[in-house]
């Protein structure tokens, strides 16, 4: 059963030398800007957390993984320093774990969008079922994925990030995002996937964190104007979804609900 708070939810558990960050929102484990915000906030404290070898990012419920940006809250943005902030929530998200001294590994259980594909690519490690189909539908909105670009060509290159972007509307499989090098492995159930979690982060936690540390530090080398550079995307994202065509796009998206 998923939480049914408009702001969505966000929970750690801790066992062993693994933390493992839940997130979820009823409207598919959509993110509003708060949530965005505690999840950075989170990955920072777990980062600094000398208890925590490793984290697992997964989200609630058997359904979609990641349904990306909320809706509801881009058609209340109404200012450029309002949809500004709203994209630079997802920003300081993939800094975060980019800058996350623990190794991340992704459960990806569903359907993911949008800036939840940016998430899933910004994890160093991801596990699949078969139904995490995934899609970039921000072209057939009127927006354009530039904030999660950056995190998601470094997983599966510009070639493959093209076919995913300029195809807004398609969604491509588990085992094409695999191929691709987004998914490190694909499963047919969900139990399958978490008994081979349970098996990969019991094994890597238990490793030298000294040197799963100065790993990560080399899997994310020439990556330190992210810092700067998703933010000026974030700006130029929020300018988009203030036009009109967006607005239009977003509220026809909304009546078909």
């Amino acid at each position: 059963m998923g939480t049914d708070r408009d702001n969505g939810s966000l929970y750690t558990k801790i066992e062993g030398k693994v933390a493992t960050i839940e997130f979820g929102h009823p409207a598919s484990n959509s993110f509003v800007s708060e949530l965005l915000d505690r999840l950075t906030k989170e990955f920072e404290k777990l980062s600094d957390n000398e208890e925590v070898n490793l984290i697992v990012l997964k989200s609630e419920g058997d359904r979609a993984f990641c349904a990306g940006a909320s809706f509801d809250e881009l058609l209340a943005v109404s200012t450029f320093e309002e949809a500004k902030t709203f994209f630079s929530g997802f920003a300081h998200v993939i800094n975060a774990m980019r800058q996350c001294k623990k190794i991340i590994v992704g459960r990806v259980h569903g359907k993911t969008v949008g800036g939840g594909v940016g998430l899933v690519a910004a994890c160093d490690y991801a596990f699949a079922n078969v139904n995490a189909s995934i899609k970039l539908s921000e072209l057939s909105i009127g927006i354009a994925p530039l904030v999660i670009a950056p995190a998601v060509e470094r997983k599966i290159g510009v070639a493959a990030l093209g076919e995913l972007s300029l195809a807004p509307t398609e969604w491509k499989t588990a085992y094409w995002a695999q191929e691709k090098g987004l998914f490190a492995k694909v499963f047919e159930t969900t139990q399958e996937l978490d008994k081979e979690l349970d098996f990969f982060t019991h094994k890597m936690s238990s490793y030298n964190p000294e040197g799963l540390m100065e790993w990560k530090k080399v899997l994310w080398e020439n990556t330190d104007h992210w810092q700067s550079l998703l933010t000026q995307r974030a700006a130029i994202t929020g300018k988009l979804a203030l036009s009109e065509f967006t607005k239009n796009a977003l509220s026809k998206f909304k009546n078909k609900q």
